[in-house]
């Protein structure tokens, strides 16, 4: 799944966002979501999330069958 609807994303669910810094590269990190940032039901590029570790990215992947 893709990070585009805030109704597929959890505190908890572990993702693959990209960074502002890496926006460029489009390199992900992986981490566990702690709070969700974007207000709106969906976003093109993503929703932005804070992890757990404090990064805060947009939402490119969910990845499947690993919650906290």
């Amino acid at each position: 799944m893709d990070g585009k609807k805030r109704s597929q994303i959890q505190p908890g669910q572990t993702v693959d966002i990209v960074l502002k810094q890496d926006q460029r590269t489009g390199k992900r990190t992986r981490g566990v979501v702690k709070e969700i940032l974007t207000r709106s039901a969906t976003h093109p590029h993503g929703i932005k999330v804070r992890l757990i570790d404090g990064q805060v990215g947009r939402v490119q992947a969910i990845v499947d069958g690993e919650e906290v």
